[in-house]
């Protein structure tokens, strides 16, 4: 067995409202940063995975986004995996 990190990001799709991005977007301009803009926030998952094979990591990983990680009716995910 091998051990892989996987780094997963999960964001709500482009379509739906945002409301805590669009909150923080809001407040940039009080922080005088008002050139930033179209905040979007989401959520950061780090974790270890147990595997054979880079292959076998990717598909649990993928059932744990498709399954638990991410709601894919409102968020859309993305992730790396490196061996470790």
């Amino acid at each position: 067995m091998t051990t892989f990190q996987a780094e997963i990001d999960v964001m709500p799709k482009k379509e739906i409202l945002d409301p805590q991005g669009k909150a923080v977007t809001g407040s940039m301009k009080n922080l005088g940063l008002a050139e930033i803009q179209n905040i979007r926030i989401g959520k950061h998952i780090s974790l270890q995975i147990e595997a054979d094979s880079a292959a076998i990591a990717h598909e649990k990983v993928e059932l744990a986004c498709k399954n638990l990680l991410a709601n894919l009716i409102m968020e859309s995910y993305s992730y790396t995996i490196e061996q470790i």
